[in-house]
C-alpha cells in the first residue's frame, strides 16, 4: 500500500528514494509543472544535469526509456513510465525571486529555487547552489527561428510520470508558483507523489 503525498500549490517537498524504487509524480490538475530535481543521497554535490541529459539523449525532452544523468554523466533515474503527452522542459532554468523582478513585481514572489532548498532543508541538508531542473509537464514550443514560448500545460487531470532510481537519491519536486506567464494557465495548484517499491 502506498502513501499519497502532496507537494503544496507554490511549495516545495524532497524525499528519499532508494535504488530500486521508484517515484510517481502526479499532475492532479493537469495544469501544473513541476519542477524537479534528483541528488545522490550522501554525495549532494552530484545531481541530475539537463546539459549531460540533452547531450546523452540527443533530444530536448525525456522519452520513456530514458535516464536521466547526473553532472558526472551517471544514471541516477530512469523515466519508465508517462501518461502525459511527453512534454517536459529541460531548457529553461528554475524561477528565482529575480526572474519575477524581470516580470514586473516588485515583492518577493514564491519561486522554485527557493521551494528546492526549503525542501532539502525540512530534510536537514543544504546546498551552496541551486542546479536546473527538469520541467515536468513544462509545454515550451519551439521554432525553426529558434524562437521559445510558455504556453499552458498540455498534460490532463491525473497524468503522471514515474522515475526509477538507478541509485539512492533525493527527489525534490516543487509546484512552480508562476503566476504571470500562461505555463500553469496562471493558476498554480498542488500536485502529488508516491515511492514505489
Amino acid at each position: 500500500m502506498t502513501t499519497l503525498h502532496t507537494v503544496p500549490a507554490r511549495r516545495g517537498k524532497a524525499a528519499f528514494v532508494n535504488k530500486g524504487q521508484a517515484i510517481k509524480i502526479i499532475n492532479t490538475h493537469g495544469t501544473q509543472v513541476v519542477d524537479f530535481w534528483a541528488f545522490v543521497a550522501g554525495h549532494l554535490t552530484e545531481f541530475t544535469g539537463m546539459e549531460q541529459c540533452r547531450a546523452t539523449w540527443k533530444h530536448l525532452y525525456p522519452q520513456t526509456g530514458d535516464a536521466l544523468y547526473s553532472n558526472r554523466r551517471r544514471a541516477l533515474m530512469t523515466l519508465t513510465e508517462d501518461t502525459s503527452p511527453g512534454r517536459h522542459d529541460t531548457l529553461m532554468a528554475p524561477c528565482d525571486n529575480e526572474r519575477y523582478g524581470l516580470l514586473g513585481c516588485n515583492d518577493y514572489h514564491d519561486n522554485c529555487k527557493d521551494n528546492m532548498h526549503a525542501a532539502l532543508a525540512e530534510l536537514g541538508f543544504t546546498v551552496p547552489f541551486t542546479p536546473g531542473s527538469i520541467n515536468l509537464f513544462m509545454n515550451i514550443p519551439w521554432q525553426q527561428d529558434g524562437s521559445l514560448s510558455f504556453d499552458p500545460a498540455l498534460s490532463k487531470p491525473g497524468d503522471y510520470v514515474i522515475l526509477r532510481a538507478e541509485i539512492d537519491v533525493i527527489a525534490v519536486m516543487s509546484c512552480c508558483p508562476q503566476d504571470i506567464l500562461d505555463i500553469n494557465s496562471q493558476s498554480p495548484t498542488e500536485a502529488h507523489f508516491e515511492i514505489l517499491d
